[in-house]
Order: structure tokens, then C-alpha cells, then sequence
């Protein structure tokens, strides 16, 4: 459908008078670059990854928990009486199930963090990519890496000076 509607909207363009084709300027922005060339970017990423370090320390604790418990229950597995067995396999079960949930909440968490921080980013780009796009005379500044472009011209890329004033943009 975004296409139909993209490819209608530069079709329109293109069908226009000739003063206006003189007139039209079009860009593109990498946005997967911007936001991993951004100075928000390299912070989302440093938040996420104090996070995932944070998890994963956590996650090794508790496996290391449950190996012992396993260890334990297959040690004394037949020395221990019918119900205390039990016990310990009901025990370690359950601990298993706390671990099984730790770990999809700490997934769902950090996913959830991830698509936050990007978001916030992309809004703060996509309002200085429109001013600057405003500022500079651009009839159109499209997304690179939405898959809709199938050829671009290297010249057309304002990844960079969108980038610049987007990290200015920051410090203000």
C-alpha cells in the first residue's frame, strides 16, 4: 500500500509542469545509520547493553542454582525417601518455572526498552530532518532503508548533515 501511494505521489510529480520538475529537489536519509551514528543512538545502546549485562548476571546466577539443585537430586535422588524426593523434584520444578519466566520477562523488558529508545529517537530525527528538509528547499526526503528505493545517487544522501544537526540538536 506504501508503495502504491509513494509510487502515485513521485509519478504525480514527475507529470507536473516542467518549472516545477526544475524545481524539485529529493533526498534520502539512511536512518539505520543515523541512528547508530547518533550520539542517542550509541547512549540507547549503552542503556541496553548495561541492562543485558545486568540480566544475563542474573540469569547466570540462577542457572548455576538450578544445576546445583539438579546435582543434588540426582546424588541423593535414592537416598532420600519417596516424599522427600518428591519435595526436592516439586522444589526444583518450580525453580525452573521462576527461571523459564525470569528470563522471557527479562527478553519482553529489554525488547520493550529498545523499541522506547528508538522511538523517542526517530521523533526527535524526523523533526529535524523536516525543518531541515524546510530550510534547504527539498521536495521530498525519503527513508532509505524502508526498501522502497531502488536506486539512489550517492549525491541525494543527507544522512550525514541531518546527523550533524540532529546531535546539535541535543546539546541545545
Amino acid at each position: 500500500m506504501k508503495r502504491i501511494i509513494l509510487a502515485g505521489i513521485v509519478a504525480a510529480c514527475f507529470a507536473s509542469t516542467a518549472v516545477f520538475a526544475a524545481d524539485l529537489k529529493l533526498g534520502y536519509i539512511d536512518m539505520q545509520r543515523a541512528l547508530n551514528g547518533s550520539e542517542a543512538g550509541k547512549e540507547a545502546k549503552e542503556q541496553l547493553a548495561s541492562k543485558v549485562k545486568k540480566y544475563q548476571d542474573d540469569i547466570n546466577v540462577k542457572q548455576e542454582e538450578l544445576k546445583k539443585l539438579k546435582d543434588e537430586l540426582e546424588k541423593q535422588g535414592m537416598l532420600l525417601s519417596d516424599s522427600a524426593r518428591a519435595s526436592k523434584e516439586k522444589d526444583y520444578q518450580n525453580k525452573l518455572k521462576d527461571f523459564q519466566r525470569f528470563t522471557k520477562d527479562a527478553q519482553d523488558e529489554l525488547q520493550g526498552k529498545d523499541e522506547e529508545l528508538t522511538r523517542k529517537i526517530l521523533e526527535g530525527m524526523e523533526k529535524v530532518i523536516q525543518v531541515f528538509g524546510r530550510q534547504n528547499g527539498y521536495t521530498f526526503i525519503f527513508v532509505k532503508n524502508d526498501g522502497m528505493l531502488l536506486f539512489v545517487d550517492e549525491k541525494a544522501d543527507l544522512t550525514e548533515e541531518v546527523l550533524k544537526l540532529f546531535n546539535a540538536s541535543r546539546k541545545k
